[in-house]
């Protein structure tokens, strides 16, 4: 468009100055020859007689294409018939001049020194001759110019090409990149500058690579260790007298084995596709598991769930460990005998809501986003972990008080299976005070 434009314009520019010339050429060169012709036939007027004269006339607007007359001066006309105009008069007191006369121009010449008096020469050009051939010179100027518009818009169409179709290609390994798909790569491609920025971007997207699948290696590793104080620990609750008490301690070893188990396979085979989890059955799972907790502290905890299947896109693994922080942040900051909410809802787009509420003590507004927040040396629980899976199913969390301003609410949207986002990504709910999305 851009090309296209500027050509329009520089053809504009150039040729309509250059249509408005050649007609006025093509005129000038009509009353050229007219003007010779006639001026040819003055030399006879002024030193032939009247009959010598009128054959002259006569031989000479047979071949010429403008009529000729010769105005005697006794008053009579030789050759063309043509009407005595006022600039016939004029010409005759010995001028020659050039004047507009109905449906063309008469070109007049003076001719002195004959013994009646001064005789008149006119040669008539009709306005059809003045811009004769007019109209072709103005349609081969336009098709010159439709040439050079397609000739510009093909060389631009070649030089965009070459720049837009390795852009294009960078766009796309970068989408790819960014979807998580780091077996990308882009075609090193185009002028020097794009090749430059397309092997940048592979190098990037290897050194990416090599930087998570040493970090799985070293979580998977880490992982692995925990296995024998895990074992260990199963060992001697195993050895322990009372039945009640080995229970617990076995049933926590199990949940510490399920979850290093959980970050071995997430090391070693991240999950690939939209996981997707019942969330009703996943946090009623929960909250019977923290449920035991709560009577051992004397909490009561009320609940009200909406009933499933309520997909979430989210695996069952993530949830639960979001729902075990959300849980867990109640018993870490409240007192005993603190009561608690959990309630779940659905969505009306999809997807599902999460509140826990508690009645304790509560937090200030401006302390209430660093609740449960990772510090520098944490490992990264707390609300980060609950943060990361709302913003991996497109949704956030938002923290605040009770209604009664006392307490602290803690609200989780869920996306549905088809709603999820980069959790790089980061916005605001609408009507939500404190919405974070995808920090952590």
């Amino acid at each position: 468009m851009l090309v296209a434009a500027t050509v329009t314009l520089v053809f504009i520019a150039f040729s309509v100055p250059l249509a408005l010339l050649l007609r006025e050429v093509a005129g000038d060169r009509v009353v050229t020859e007219a003007a010779q012709d006639a001026e040819a036939l003055s030399a006879v007027v002024a030193t032939a007689d009247r009959d010598t004269v009128r054959a002259s006339v006569e031989r000479l607007n047979a071949v010429s294409d403008h009529p000729i007359t010769v105005f005697w001066p006794d008053g009579s006309v030789l050759g063309a018939d043509a009407p005595r105009s006022d600039a016939v008069e004029l010409a005759a007191t010995g001028r020659s001049i050039t004047a507009e006369a109905p449906g063309g121009r008469e070109i007049l010449f003076g001719v002195q020194g004959l013994p009646e008096g001064t005789a008149v020469i006119r040669a008539y050009v009709a306005d059809s001759d003045l811009t004769e051939d007019v109209g072709r010179a103005w349609l081969i100027l336009g098709v010159l110019g439709l040439a050079l518009l397609g000739f510009g818009l093909l060389l631009a169409d070649r030089l965009a090409r070459l720049l837009l179709v390795p852009l294009a290609e960078l766009s796309r390994v970068a989408n790819r990149l960014a979807g998580g798909d780091l077996e990308a790569r882009a075609q090193v491609s185009g002028p020097a500058e794009l090749r430059e920025v397309g092997a940048a971007l592979n190098g990037l997207a290897s050194r990416i690579q090599d930087l998570l699948v040493a970090e799985r290696e070293r979580v998977a590793d880490l992982s692995h260790r925990l296995r024998t104080p895990v074992t260990t620990l199963r060992l001697e609750a195993e050895a322990l007298s009372d039945p009640h008490e080995r229970e617990t301690i076995e049933s926590a070893a199990d949940g510490v084995q399920r979850a290093v188990d959980a970050a071995i396979n997430a090391a070693r085979s991240p999950a690939r596709g939209d996981p997707s989890c019942d969330a009703a059955a996943v946090v009623a799972e929960r909250i019977e598991f923290w449920s035991v907790l709560a009577e051992e502290t004397a909490r009561e905890c009320r609940t009200d769930l909406v009933a499933g299947p309520l997909m979430v896109g989210v695996g069952a693994d993530d949830l639960a460990a979001a729902m075990d922080a959300l849980l867990g942040n109640v018993f870490a900051h409240t007192p005993d005998e603190t009561p608690f909410t959990v309630r779940l809802r659905a969505r009306a787009e999809g997807g599902a809501v999460v509140e826990v509420g508690d009645e304790g003590p509560g937090l200030p507004a401006e302390d209430l986003a660093e609740r449960g927040r990772s510090g520098g040396g944490s490992t990264g629980l707390g609300l980060d972990i609950v943060r990361r899976t709302a913003a991996a199913s497109g949704g956030g969390i938002a923290l605040g008080t009770g209604p009664d301003g006392t307490g602290t609410v803690i609200t989780v949207d869920l996306g549905g299976p088809g709603d999820r986002h980069d959790p790089r990504t980061t916005g605001a709910a609408p009507g939500s005070r404190g919405w974070l999305r995808g920090r952590g």
